[in-house]
């Protein structure tokens, strides 16, 4: 897979307008213009400010009460916002938060060492949001 502006990442909100072109019976084919297309968005993204988005999930973290100052502390450390806490039963509770995708790449076996295995969680996907300038730069030094 090639590296680069849009490959992996969406591009959204872009327009584009044509101001000429030519197609010759020889020369174009459709390789030929798609490969164009690709090098002028390329060229446009490097003279412009490109915003680089990342998904964002929404996170249900079922824990014994005890250990919810823990995974809040946790999810504070992977980016997440704590959108709140519901108590379930009598001895659990309910985290909610919005924490990019990418933290949650070792979430369960990180979340079952952080609550000797009594802790679960759910996600589901809520949106993408403009990654933080530090982690962009780090996507863009790799591209």
């Amino acid at each position: 897979m090639e590296k680069g502006v849009g490959a992996g990442y969406p591009v959204v909100d872009i327009r584009v307008t044509l101001f000429d072109g030519k197609a010759h019976s020889v020369d174009s084919s459709d390789f030929a213009f798609q490969m164009a297309g690709g090098l002028a968005l390329r060229e446009a993204a490097a003279a412009t400010r490109v915003n680089l988005l990342e998904p964002v999930d929404v996170v249900s973290v079922l824990v014994p009460d005890d250990m919810v100052g823990a995974v809040m502390s946790d999810l504070a450390g992977r980016r997440g916002r704590v959108l709140g806490t519901d108590k379930v039963g009598e001895d659990r509770t309910l985290v909610k938060a919005e924490i990019p995708e990418v933290e949650l790449t070792r979430y369960a076996i990180d979340l079952r060492s952080l609550s000797h295995g009594a802790g679960s969680f759910t996600r589901s996907f809520a949106r993408y949001e403009p990654m933080p300038e530090s982690a962009a730069a780090k996507v863009k030094a790799s591209a």
